[in-house]
């Protein structure tokens, strides 16, 4: 591989990884919350795809604007799903949540193929069209511009979890309960909170990447067991893990593309999270 080369698969990589990361750090917020695997979190950013296309098309609202209200969107989405499912759950066996967000995952998937159809869609009308170069390293516009989305999101949700009073009332819900319940903490509400951000996340990321993918019904189990492998690389409830999971797999999955025949690169992918989980079970990070 020449140089040129690498330095174009570790350009796309990381702005791919960003994503990742951003998928990522909401998946990872419920389980270091709840410890709770949402399987439907894939599912959560296929309709913020769907949000960012039917607003292109109905509309003519650019996916760049359509963001935050993909992001606004699914953040209700997501305390709506708490407060009718997944509050009912709580404190029951691992086995009916896993059922029950699997299930979840299902109808989301069922009932966007009922009303869409599985035909694939994309956005050809848009802003964000053409590419940058810089050297001798082409990107597309599109694929920049999400990558500083999802970065700026990631730190934010970094700052917000370690720095700011609700943070570290999340994290106190997160450690113990009954010891937050003492101090005042409404955990039922910052249980909303965590799935609020984590939909808004998986929305967020995927009104962006309506911009590059294509659009359709299971696209969301697309990126679910990237973005699980991506978790359990940085660490299971560690944002900051999520974070550097989601960059690492990203850099991997796109070298190993360029290095690998395309079919092998998940290969790649699983044989690297293999590697250094036997190195380190617990993954890379803490919890935040």
């Amino acid at each position: 591989m020449n140089v040129n080369l690498l330095a174009q698969g570790l350009v796309s990589g990381f702005s791919l990884g960003l994503v990742f990361a951003l998928i990522a750090t909401g998946l990872s917020l419920i389980f270091g919350i709840m410890e709770i695997v949402n399987f439907a979190h894939g599912e959560f950013l296929m309709m913020g795809m769907y949000t960012s296309y039917w607003m292109s098309i109905l509309w003519k609202i650019d996916p760049l604007f359509s963001i935050p209200i993909a992001g606004a969107l699914m953040f209700l989405v997501g305390v709506i799903n708490h407060k009718l499912i997944i509050r009912r759950i709580i404190g029951k066996s691992m086995l009916s949540q896993i059922l029950t967000t699997f299930g979840l995952q299902i109808l989301l998937a069922s009932l966007a193929q009922f009303f869409f159809t599985s035909d694939y869609r994309l956005i050809t009308d848009k802003i964000l069209d053409g590419r940058i170069q810089i050297g001798s390293i082409y990107i597309s516009t599109a694929q920049v511009v999400t990558g500083i989305i999802s970065a700026i999101l990631c730190i934010s949700i970094y700052l917000l979890m370690s720095k700011t009073e609700i943070g570290k009332a999340l994290q106190a819900t997160a450690e113990d309960r009954d010891a937050a319940a003492l101090v005042g903490i409404d955990c039922e509400k910052m249980f909303s909170l965590a799935w609020g951000i984590s939909g808004a996340c998986a929305g967020i990321a995927g009104a962006a990447l309506s911009n590059i993918f294509y659009i359709y019904p299971t696209v969301g189990s697309a990126f679910s067991l990237t973005v699980f492998v991506a978790v359990a690389l940085g660490g299971f409830g560690s944002v900051s893990g999520a974070i550097f999971g989601g960059i690492i797999i990203g850099i991997v999955q796109t070298l190993g593309g360029l290095i690998f025949p395309t079919a092998y690169k998940m290969v790649v992918v699983y044989s690297v999270y293999f590697i250094i989980l036997m190195i380190k079970p617990q993954g890379l990070f803490g919890r935040y």
